[in-house]
């Protein structure tokens, strides 16, 4: 499903045409244009989805300035839209999840929407059905690690329409409005990894560094609905609190020596996407035998790792990118028994896109910021 096809945005005679935001490169807010392309036009096995609510994440940011490339080595705060790093990585050309980003192309991995259009006969029962795409593909299977992300490798949801693999679109029922399932995909796909894979259970004790964030607020109560008791790091009072009404037992300050106040292995799990400078702290608080488990390092991506803590200690390391199979339905089943609910902070018209990144960035706000595409344009 990569499409590096650079001219498959130009408008031809008679093409049905939708509002979308193009990335047309790396660099700053000017790389996203909101401009007139054509609708997608599906394949077999595909579905023709009406985007309702994209939610925005750190990976948008990321891909567009290029912090996934190697040559990057900062904080995704410290990665500004002109920094010379950036530069670099975008003669690299390897600054994308899967090394080369398809430019240009419509970003968007959070989507809610409706589906308008199939393909194949078996796929019509979906006509009408509100739905959850989900972003990450095992395209080679479930026995293979290798994956592709919608809105990274291929067109998302930045758009007024979005064409998927029937596969992997879900049907959910429940009175929660677009703009709060747009939330869900990214975030909670990506916590449900990690405490999936990582085997959280009934009694074990989880940190979650960046509880406030869209995966964290998500990880918090994804632990908790399997009965874990969970400690989280905000920052300031509001986010505490906020982290506190997604179920958390206990919420440290950010800034706070972590392995002061809890100790010396004093927890099973480690659920981390801030990495950085605490780091060291994380494989100090584990057990024997803890897991670390993380999917982003957004306070830099160069760690200390003290080799004895590791395997001294019997630790496992888990990365967590490629979703595994269980991991989406348990969301929509989740959502549909009411056992966890949306982190959503705010809404903006996908027109507003710059404005929400510029929002984003400021990270004074906890859970996700949704784009909602106005379908009378």
């Amino acid at each position: 499903m990569i499409n590096n096809d650079k001219d498959r945005f130009e408008i031809k005679e008679g093409h049905r045409t939708m509002k979308a935001v193009v990335t047309v490169g790396n660099g700053g807010y000017d790389m996203l244009v909101y401009k007139d392309v054509p609708i997608p036009v599906i394949d077999e096995g595909e579905v023709l989805v009406k985007v309702l609510a994209a939610g925005v994440n750190n990976t948008e940011i990321n891909t567009r300035l290029g912090w996934y490339s190697t040559k990057v080595t900062t904080s995704t705060n410290a990665l500004t839209q002109t920094d010379d790093e950036l530069t670099e990585a975008a003669s690299e050309g390897d600054g994308g999840w899967n090394e080369v980003t398809p430019f240009p192309f419509i970003q968007g991995t959070d989507c809610c929407g409706e589906v308008v259009e199939v393909k194949d006969e078996k796929n019509k029962d979906l006509i009408g059905k509100r739905v959850l795409i989900r972003a990450c593909i095992r395209h080679e299977g479930w026995d293979s690690m290798e994956n592709i992300w919608m809105a990274s490798d291929f067109d998302g949801a930045f758009a007024q329409y979005v064409k998927i693999a029937a596969t992997e679109v879900f049907p959910v029922d429940c009175d929660w409005t677009d703009a709060e399932l747009g939330t869900i995909p990214c975030s909670y796909g990506t916590a449900e990894n990690m405490v999936n894979r990582a085997g959280v259970k009934a009694g074990d004790r989880v940190l979650v560094a960046g509880a406030s964030g869209g995966v964290g607020s998500a990880a918090v109560q994804l632990a908790k609905r399997r009965g874990a008791y969970v400690i989280g790091i905000a920052e300031g009072d509001f986010k505490i609190e906020q982290v506190k009404s997604y179920g958390a037992d206990k919420v440290i300050g950010y800034g706070t020596d972590t392995l002061k106040e809890l100790g010396q292995k004093s927890v099973d799990v480690v659920i981390d996407n801030v990495a950085g400078p605490n780091f060291p702290q994380m494989m100090k608080v584990l057990k024997r035998g803890g897991k670390f488990v993380s999917s982003g390092a957004i306070a830099g991506p160069i760690v200390d790792l003290d080799m004895r803590d590791f395997y001294l200690k019997d630790l496992t390391l888990i990365g967590c990118t490629g979703w595994d199979e269980p991991v989406f339905p348990n969301l929509i089943s989740a959502i549909e028994k009411g056992e966890i609910k949306p982190a959503l902070a705010k809404s903006f018209p996908l027109e507003n896109i710059v404005e929400a990144q510029k929002e984003f960035a400021l990270k004074k706000h906890v859970g996700k910021f949704v784009l909602i595409p106005n379908h009378n344009d």
